[in-house]
């Protein structure tokens, strides 16, 4: 009992080493795929954002316009 319990390694050295091992298996992307999906996030953030610009401005101007026919300004 007691030998088995001198063989067991250390739990935080059987994570990190399990982690290591877990890197390995890991398909990490090449330099023009990182490169490539970069660019379509930051596509598509601009997209969204011009997006949601566009819809502020209209459900402004239609608040706007409601407070001022309701205010009779």
């Amino acid at each position: 009992m007691a030998d088995k319990a001198a063989h067991q390694p250390n739990p935080i050295t059987r994570y990190f080493r399990e982690v290591r091992g877990e890197l390995r298996k890991v398909t990490w992307p090449t330099r023009e795929e990182s490169q490539r999906l970069t660019v379509v996030v930051i596509a598509v953030t601009i997209a969204f954002a011009i997006f949601f610009w566009v819809l502020d401005l209209i459900f402004s101007g239609g608040i706007n316009a409601l407070i001022r026919a309701f205010a009779g300004v």
